[in-house]
């Protein structure tokens, strides 16, 4: 249940939420499934939502790293991320994503020069092939839970338990500890994942799953390849 490190370093995944929710809601029964089960069924819940909001920290190879997005199956996404305190916004519609960087992110990544030219301004780029293709299991649902979903050890289920208040099922990655929380009621849909390896630990919560995400481009976007980096 690794997040794929090298996507995250480049622009991240775990998770908040799944609806309301009632004090006395029944059982969805996932606490007395196989682990693997649960992971599969917290899956195909995760991949058929319209859309979903994920958020949160982890420390890759001593790098800092956050991200606060809202995906739109088969539309695009949007929100923001950093790492190293290099934030960077970005918008995805489409094939084609956008990105604005801070005057910090643009000078560390194209000098001060260019920096200032670049101050407030979007880029556009491919989002399938090209350098921000690494970008793009973070801008897709069923990419980001495919990767979520591959990356894991011996699972045990832990049963039912709390994760900030919220009834969940705790599936624990015995290879490093790291533990996938699943509601527990209504849809299984993933909550967090929290923990991992010295290398690589954090929190990333996923919520506000089937909410309105609208998208659209960015006015007077560069595009990256017309400026030789591309």
């Amino acid at each position: 249940m690794r997040v794929p490190a090298l996507a995250l370093l480049l622009t991240a995944v775990l998770l908040a939420g799944c609806g309301s929710g009632h004090q006395k809601a029944q059982s969805n029964g996932e606490a007395s499934k196989p682990a693997n089960q649960v992971l599969a069924n917290a899956k195909a819940a995760a991949t058929a939502a319209d859309t979903v909001h994920v958020s949160g920290s982890i420390v890759s190879d001593a790098t800092p790293i956050k991200l606060d997005l809202s995906m739109a199956r088969d539309k695009g996404a949007k929100g923001s991320m950093s790492t190293n305190g290099l934030s960077f916004d970005l918008v995805r519609v489409g094939d084609t994503l956008y990105i604005k960087g801070s005057d910090q992110f643009y000078k560390h990544f194209a000098g001060a020069t260019v920096a200032q030219l670049l101050h407030g301004r979007w880029l556009k780029a491919s989002a399938t092939q090209g350098q921000l293709k690494s970008l793009a299991p973070l801008t897709n649902i069923r990419a980001l839970f495919a990767g979520i979903s591959a990356n894991h050890g011996k699972l045990e289920n832990k049963g039912a338990t709390a994760f900030q208040g919220q009834r969940v099922v705790e599936i624990r990655d015995t290879s490093d500890n790291s533990k996938l929380y699943v509601a527990a009621t209504g849809k299984p849909y993933p909550v967090a994942i929290v923990g991992g390896k010295q290398n690589q630990s954090g929190t990333i919560t996923f919520g506000d799953w089937n909410a309105n995400v609208s998208l659209s481009p960015p006015s007077n976007a560069l595009d990256i390849s017309k400026l030789g980096v591309g």
